[in-house]
């Protein structure tokens, strides 16, 4: 592999030699009104064409952990956003820096994360010229346009602050993602010393219209079956999200960016997917359905193949993007707002203090039959559900047991596709896979560092990775072990890409490309410093992840998945 930190920075694409005391390079700048608006971690691997970005981050509070790759940089960045709400940022190199970020942005893009990527672009007089400069892209920012929010090349130190306003505003107050700032190479060295420190102040997220929050209000408070889809767009509402459903005996069902709205067990929790049979019925018996925060993508609704979702009776939405309004499912009323701030004011006009007074539900609510009641039964009903698999529910319940609290961060591996239906989290922001979004691999393991980085020590930290998708990120547990981020590591083995393999059979295909050789994954992860063990059977899954977590340095157990299925599991192909 070619290294890519030895070659000197040409001396002409400097704009100025730093050699006064007083000059505060663009790089320098950067880092400061990063700090200012409250980043507090870089994930990234220095290259001769970012140096200059890190001249400033020892005099700073930033926190700087480098991954084994760039791909793994973008996906800690993503779990640490997860975790915690707030964006972290990337530092990386200009072509195969970005290069290798791409599908982790693309995966943060399909899930609305937020995440800012910072990369170098060659000097100005440079850019689009194909003179074969290192790491040239003919439009890098073309490139990673189709991952972000949008892709920026500052082309003055001075535009500096309102290209971060924009960003901010992105993470605060619109549909999040990434967005990729590029700066060429005799920019980052430019003085920047007249540049202001003082972050542009942030913009509010809105609300919905206030007549058609009116709207359904009334329509809620007169339905007999209502109830409430949530989406990942609701996450940091889950105090509005339980009000709504306590005061109205609203039904929930989640997407799986939003397990843990309501906690596991509440008595109005679904639980379950709209991807089940049972639950579309109950969405199809429903006369008015309120959806806050969810795209309806295939992955979260039809995760079975079973076909489009019917059209609710009458669907209100709620989504802060107005696109999302014109996509998948057609509401009757479409609401533009932020999830927090629009059911804040669904509330107060569902309150007997608001001048609109829409009263208190009678006692019966006028409905047909509770809510709780309603949930039960939809409950019962996809326990018979084929695709519902009690060993698998098995070994949830163990995890959540055994390590109270824990957030879980999945791969695309078998146990993470029942976890769509089977996996209810006990808060919010405490599950997340890629198996639905961009459903990419390799994900789980350093996304869980960048939550480990984000979450209170007393919060357990687990990666459910498969063993095909282990070997894309497995060295990041030498991140793991050098940054001193204890997590972990459930590597479920099937013998290679068992999914796709049962896929091709289903499709009389002969299995080509799919029966992978592993390495020895306990000798490895020892060999890099964590604490490994084989798991022989579920009744010792319990006590390996109280060994697991006792250690305090990152971990991997192995779980043949023999030893966890007596027998092959019913495909959905």
């Amino acid at each position: 592999m070619k290294a890519r930190c030895r070659r000197p920075i040409r001396s002409r694409q400097r704009a100025y030699e730093l050699n006064s005391a007083e000059a505060v390079s663009c790089g320098e700048r950067l880092v400061g009104l990063l700090e200012a608006y409250g980043i507090d971690t870089v994930f990234g691997i220095p290259g001769n064409h970012t140096v200059q970005l890190y001249r400033g981050l020892d005099n700073s509070s930033i926190r700087h952990i480098s991954p084994r790759h760039e791909q793994g940089a973008a996906f800690m960045a993503d779990g640490y956003a997860r975790a915690s709400g707030r964006p972290a940022a990337c530092f990386l190199i200009s072509g195969p820096g970005l290069g290798n970020a791409i599908t982790p942005m693309m995966q943060a893009l399909a899930d609305s994360v937020p995440m800012l990527v910072v990369t170098a672009v060659a000097a100005r007089r440079d850019l689009g010229m194909g003179e074969g400069r290192l790491h040239d892209v003919p439009d890098q920012s073309a490139l990673a346009a189709q991952c972000s929010r949008f892709s920026h090349t500052l082309m003055d130190p001075e535009e500096l602050p309102k290209v971060l306003a924009r960003a901010f505003a992105v993470f605060s107050s619109a549909r999040p993602g990434p967005v990729h700032i590029q700066i060429p190479l005799d920019v980052i060295t430019q003085d920047a010393g007249a540049v202001s420190t003082v972050p542009w102040p942030p913009v509010l997220p809105p609300a919905a219209n206030s007549d058609g929050l009116k709207t359904l209000a009334e329509r809620l408070c007169d339905a007999e079956t209502p109830m409430l889809l949530v989406g990942g767009g609701a996450v940091g509402a889950g105090a509005e999200i339980r009000e709504l459903a306590e005061r109205l005996d609203l039904p929930v069902v989640t997407t799986v960016n939003a397990k843990g709205l309501l906690p596991r067990g509440h008595p109005l929790l679904v639980g379950g997917s709209a991807s089940l049979t049972t639950v579309r019925q109950m969405i199809a018996a429903s006369d008015v359905v309120l959806a806050v925060g969810t795209e309806f993508g295939e992955t979260d609704y039809d995760m079975l193949f079973l076909g489009e979702l019917a059209n609710p009776t009458w669907l209100a939405r709620i989504d802060i993007d107005p696109a999302q309004m014109c996509r998948n499912q057609r509401p009757h009323l479409a609401l533009c707002g932020d999830a927090r701030q629009s059911l804040a004011s669904l509330l107060s006009l569902l309150s007997p203090l608001s001048p609109l007074s829409l009263g208190s539900l009678p006692e019966d609510g006028g409905r047909k039959g509770s809510g709780a009641a309603r949930v039960a039964a939809t409950r019962a009903a996809m326990l018979t559900e084929k695709h519902w698999n009690t060993e698998i529910q098995a070994f949830f319940d163990d995890l959540q047991e055994s390590l109270p609290g824990l957030c879980l961060v999945g791969d695309s591996t078998l146990p993470t596709y029942y976890a769509v239906w089977q996996y209810e989290a006990c808060a919010e922001r405490r599950y997340f896979h890629s198996a639905t979004g961009g459903g990419t691999l390799g994900y789980a393991l350093p996304a869980a560092l960048g939550a480990r980085r984000v979450l209170p020590e007393e919060v357990p930290v687990v990666a459910l990775i498969g063993d095909g998708a282990a070997q894309f990120t497995f060295m990041e547990l030498a991140s793991a072990v050098q940054e001193k981020l204890p997590i972990i590591v459930l590597l479920w083995n099937n013998n290679g890409y068992r999914e796709i393999r049962e896929g091709m059979l289903a499709d009389a295909i002969t299995p080509i490309g799919v029966d992978i050789d592993a390495p020895d994954f306990v000798a490895a992860a020892i060999a890099l410093g964590c604490f490994a063990r084989r798991v022989a059977s579920p009744d010792a899954l319990p006590e390996a992840l109280k060994e697991a977590q006792s250690k305090g340095i990152p971990a991997v157990l192995e779980l043949p998945e023999s030893a966890f299925l007596s027998g092959p599991v019913d495909s959905w192909y």
